[in-house]
């Protein structure tokens, strides 16, 4: 048995269980497309993460998780992005009707908050492969790039804030699902581009 399958096991942890499946999934795919082969794939990569972000935008102007999460308004990477994509010499990805309602309910933001930070702490990985393409904090790569205070210490300071929110029943299953939803929905975007 492994802490997951524990009473004692975090919110954080728990999750993370839950959504092992589509998260799997999702990593196999994105390293499917050779991301890292050239330039060209990887600003496939990155217009996969313009639409996630897009897609979560809003969320990060919402009053209520950002007195529940730390600095939640500096943890939005859609500007990063973007600039990553105008650095390739990409063209935006056509504007979509609003993803996500900024006023979701709070246990499903949090799903999707859940799985945009994960990115942040996997992305420190996929930065480091970005080098080879000539790609970084300064060009192509930004919003990849680690956090100044260091990818683990700012996870560890969203997951204390995730692990402390109190939430019914339903409402962590209503976390779970949409965290598997986001997860899904990164994958759909990963199919457009690399159909």
């Amino acid at each position: 048995m492994n802490a997951t399958d524990t009473l004692e096991a975090t919110r954080s942890q728990r999750l993370k269980a839950a959504t092992r499946d589509s998260h799997g999934a999702l990593d196999k795919r994105i390293m499917a497309g050779e991301i890292f082969a050239d330039r060209g794939r990887f600003a496939r990569f990155l217009r996969v993460q313009y639409r996630f972000h897009r897609d979560i935008d809003g969320l990060y102007a919402n009053a209520a998780l950002d007195a529940l999460l730390p600095d939640l308004a500096e943890r939005r990477r859609l500007p990063q992005v973007t600039r990553d994509l105008r650095d390739l010499e990409q063209t935006l990805p056509a504007p979509v009707p609003l993803r996500l309602d900024p006023d979701l309910p709070l246990a499903a933001a949090l799903g999707w908050l859940y799985v945009a930070e994960g990115s942040n702490l996997g992305g420190t990985i996929l930065y480091k492969m970005a080098a080879q393409l000539g790609l970084d904090a300064d060009f192509g790569a930004r919003h990849l790039a680690a956090h100044p205070d260091g990818a683990a210490r700012h996870w560890r300071e969203f997951t204390a804030a995730l692990d402390s929110v109190v939430l019914t029943e339903a409402e962590e299953q209503q976390m779970i699902d949409a965290a598997d939803a986001a997860f899904r929905s990164v994958h759909d975007h990963v199919e457009l581009e690399f159909a």
